[in-house]
């Protein structure tokens, strides 16, 4: 995943090793593909966030210029509602039907891991929606067609999607400077398999909700920029070159202070090696909802 929110609906299909040679999220195709688990463990997380042109990060980073340093709310202080959209193609859980039981899992597999931020979770509703096009959408017309009928709420509202986008990729969201310009499209998607009790070894603890929410709250990659000085534009993650995968242990590839930042929730290791956000990342999220999703 690099620095990227679904802007824009366009996406070309691409496994992480390609995404490695960019450093970055990749665009995916609309063009239906079957689940394969086995790709995603072998090459690592696949995230399909779209990456914000440079023009539209300079503009961000302007606006948010005068709450970065400010003080964050106390933790849990802020309640987000949740609307989970359940997409399958028939009934059971290898339909993509996941149960009620998973998405109270993943709801609070969110709020353990937003735990020191100002953000809890909590379910709002949950509808289920059989469509064999949507079950496999990567994008374009298919994921237009189904926000534009089931989004629900305004910016402050999490639309959570799931369907079975397949070919190694684990899901994609929408930053919040986009939600002005297309608010209908605003929202996170995740593979069904990688909600707490899944298929999607090792991504299967609920944590690639918790990387693609960290993009909904304006969050980047780690490895964003590679081991340039501005990289994801908080300065308490040590710079990374290429995402990680698995958990390196003290893996280091950039010159400048710092390990690779492995635990980090927006770094690409595997679920069980997630483990934190860091103060800084905490405070751009709060400038980021603050100015554009009135949270």
């Amino acid at each position: 995943m690099s620095s990227g929110v679904v802007s824009k609906s366009v996406r070309s299909a691409m496994f992480l090793g390609a995404v490695l040679a960019f450093g970055g999220c990749a665009e995916v195709a609309e063009a239906p593909v079957e689940e394969q688990p086995v790709q995603a463990e072998a090459h690592g997380r696949g995230c399909v966030t779209e990456d914000l042109s440079e023009s539209e990060r300079e503009a961000v980073e302007q606006a948010i210029a005068g709450r970065v340093n400010a003080q964050a709310r106390a933790n849990g202080s802020v309640n987000i509602k949740v609307y989970f959209h359940v997409i399958n193609k028939g009934t059971g859980v290898s339909n993509g039907n996941i149960t009620d039981a998973q998405i109270a899992q993943q709801i609070s597999v969110l709020n353990q891991a937003y735990a020191n931020t100002p953000y809890r979770f909590t379910l709002a509703g949950t509808d289920r929606t059989t469509n064999s096009t949507w079950y496999t959408s990567t994008g374009g017309s298919s994921e237009t067609a189904m926000k534009k009928a089931l989004r629900k709420g305004t910016a402050a509202d999490l639309n959570f999607y799931t369907n079975n986008m397949g070919g190694g990729l684990l899901g994609w969201a929408t930053f919040p400077s986009s939600y002005k310009s297309q608010p209908t499209q605003d929202g996170v998607v995740v593979l069904y398999s990688s909600l707490p009790g899944g298929t999607a070894a090792p991504f299967n603890l609920g944590h690639t909700a918790t990387h693609e929410v960290g993009h909904w709250l304006g969050l980047y990659h780690t490895f964003q920029g590679g081991c340039s000085s501005t990289g994801d534009s908080v300065s308490d993650t040590p710079a990374e070159s290429t995402p990680a995968s698995g958990c390196p242990k003290g893996r280091d590839t950039c010159s400048t202070a710092g390990l690779d930042p492995i635990e980090n929730y927006m770094d690409y290791s595997d679920d069980a090696c997630m483990t934190k956000f860091t103060a800084g990342q905490v405070a751009r999220m709060e400038s980021m909802v603050i100015t554009y999703r009135g949270l």
